[in-house]
């Protein structure tokens, strides 16, 4: 497992390479989220074909179902879906965080409630890594303390120092083992927390390094302020993956911050609600001036869906009910996002990231807010 820097642009831009034991992944890079192992609606050719080369899998809730045990036993995660490309699993922290009124959290780990039949259930730091040692992921994540928004500053400092007490056991027994590793940045928005985070985690030294808990209420102001002061003091070889962003706008800013990864669930569950990404902005499909129009979604899209389908089609198959209606969209939208993280790559190389990011913007001006 090795991380190549291959190129920074003046803006800051990233250009770079992640070698693992199942496949390069060229960065900056979009991870579709697979949270039960699959990529909702799409085969993992289909996933693939959008120009996908790494998937997130969800520790919570490959943890409650199947079971990591099965999963192991029949050979991996790989194995189990179908998806033969590297593979990150998150820690399950954001999911089981999430879920206030059925979770209690100690020194030791958290005690929580199953969403899917009330059982109970305890997960410590050393499970979690062992849970996901055993799904055989290529990159995996400690459990951490992902704070609500908004926070005062002495609970996201509690939250920021079990966060660190945590990362720590977990780099203690993850030692040795062929997966990487990476560190984990809380501390809610206030950038002295964040600081004080990326300090001591590249003290204990991590593989790579995510900055979690964003995009969970805050302003835009608020997420470029806590990217800004973050970023900057993690070491420029080692991979930076920002969780759970976000809009094609926060992915532009975030890759000129020095951001190398990401993943959202955005792209698939719009595409399944009828929202498309386009080159001039989104489009709701399910629009009423689409039902006779011959045209794809966006004509400047090389994807299965824009080559083969009209939007009067599609907007049939929405209203209609109809699966294939989803499974199109979110092909397209996964296609987007991998076609914006390859023309990103293009820009950085050749040294004008900031002028592309300023002409997408400007196509997308206004609609990012029209979903």
């Amino acid at each position: 497992m090795t991380f190549e820097l291959l190129a920074v642009d003046p803006s800051g831009g990233r250009r770079g390479r992640l070698h693992t034991l199942h496949g390069t992944v060229e960065t900056p890079a979009f991870m579709p989220c697979a949270s039960s192992g699959a990529v909702k609606a799409l085969s993992p050719q289909e996933v693939r074909r959008a120009g996908v080369e790494l998937i997130l899998c969800n520790t919570y809730h490959l943890y409650l179902r199947p079971g990591h045990d099965v999963i192991q036993e029949l050979g991996g995660l790989r194995a189990f879906t179908g998806w033969d490309g590297p593979i990150l699993t998150d820690s399950g922290g954001f999911q089981v965080f999430s879920m206030a009124p059925l979770r209690k959290i100690t020194e030791d780990g958290v005690l929580f409630q199953s969403h899917v039949d009330g059982s109970r259930h305890f997960l410590s730091p050393e499970q979690t890594i062992a849970i996901q040692q055993a799904l055989q992921a290529d990159i995996i994540m400690p459990l951490d303390e992902c704070p609500p928004y908004p926070i005062s500053h002495a609970q996201a400092a509690d939250a920021l120092d079990r966060t660190l007490r945590w990362a720590e056991r977990s780099r203690d027994v993850h030692k040795g083992t062929e997966q990487m590793l990476f560190g984990i940045v809380q501390g809610g928005v206030f950038p002295d927390l964040r600081e004080r985070g990326v300090r001591e985690l590249t003290r204990l030294g991590f593989g790579g390094y995510a900055v979690g808990g964003l995009s969970v209420g805050e302003s835009k102001a608020e997420m470029e302020t806590v990217l800004r002061a973050a970023l900057p003091l993690l070491p420029a070889d080692r991979p930076r993956y920002l969780m759970g962003v976000g809009t094609p706008g926060d992915l532009l800013l975030a890759i000129a911050l020095g951001v190398d990864l990401f993943d959202c669930v955005m792209p698939t569950r719009h595409g399944r609600t009828g929202t498309l990404f386009t080159s001039t902005g989104r489009l709701n499909i399910k629009g009423a001036r689409y039902a006779r129009d011959p045209s794809p979604v966006d004509p400047s899209c090389r994807c299965e869906t824009c080559r083969h389908y009209s939007r009067a089609y599609l907007r049939h198959l929405f209203v209609s009910g109809e699966i294939l209606g989803l499974r199109l969209n979110t092909l397209h939208n996964l296609h987007y996002y991998g076609h914006l993280m390859q023309e990103a790559r293009r820009a950085i190389e050749q040294g004008c990231y900031g002028h592309f990011q300023a002409e997408v913007l400007t196509r997308l001006s206004g609609a990012e807010s029209s979903a």
